[in-house]
């Protein structure tokens, strides 16, 4: 479903971009500074462990948003925002080394050393928002949002994880003006709150009878520029 959303994405904006002009209809292109933040625990046999939060400061993301402006509620837009490029979670793998020492039963002492890394990607990110004006140049935004997270771990426990499709919800504010590159632009800023995630690992590890379990929450603060034609 999400290869089928991003083709016709494509397809509307780069048919739009040939075709003739529609009063209402604006494309664009958008770039943002955004703080990515993640923060969760992990559980594994019944043992609940806080992980340490992480964040991937000023990403530089852009996108690209077909915009409509409604005939029928003057100063009220409606659009579509992709993003489509990929995102680091963490602005750096989080690596681990392990050792477990462990008695057999003859009394012999033996360790285990394991190296465990972890970093998780945001892809496909969509935005379905409004704009609503409240005077000439300022206005409140609002949207839903869905996202793919590829998890990326490498586990010495050999405990692995999928993948997952998160939604959630953005707010924010801006102002919007004429400008000499195109029709408009908008510099705002935007929160952006996801949905919270839980994601079980496909294999146990080794010993623990029931599977490892993280719950996370993500959330992103972005300053945007758009420019629309």
């Amino acid at each position: 479903m999400k290869k089928l959303i991003t083709i016709l994405f494509f397809t509307l904006y780069m048919g739009a971009s040939h075709a003739l002009v529609i009063d209402g209809l604006t494309l664009g292109v958008s770039g943002s500074v955004t703080n990515i933040e993640a923060s969760g625990t992990e559980t594994e046999g019944g043992e609940t462990n806080s992980i340490n939060s992480v964040d991937n400061e000023r990403v530089l993301i852009p996108s690209l948003f077909i915009e409509y402006d409604l005939p029928i509620f003057n100063g009220i837009s409606i659009g579509l925002d992709y993003i489509p490029v990929d995102a680091d979670v963490s602005d750096k793998a989080m690596v681990r080394k392990d050792t477990e020492t462990s008695v057999t039963g003859t009394a012999t002492t033996t360790t285990t050393a394991r190296t465990q890394s972890a970093q998780a990607e945001l892809t496909d990110h969509y935005t379905l928002y409004a704009d609503v004006m409240f005077t000439d140049s300022f206005y409140v935004k609002g949207g839903f949002v869905q996202v793919d997270l590829n998890t990326l771990e490498s586990l010495g426990t050999g405990s692995a994880y999928g993948n997952k499709t998160v939604n959630g919800m953005l707010a924010g504010f801006g102002f919007k003006t004429d400008s000499m590159i195109g029709k408009y632009m908008k510099l705002e800023a935007v929160w952006t709150d996801y949905d919270d995630i839980s994601i079980s690992s496909t294999v146990a590890r080794t010993g623990v009878t029931t599977n490892n379990k993280i719950d996370a929450d993500l959330d992103t603060t972005a300053i945007k520029i758009a420019f629309g034609f």
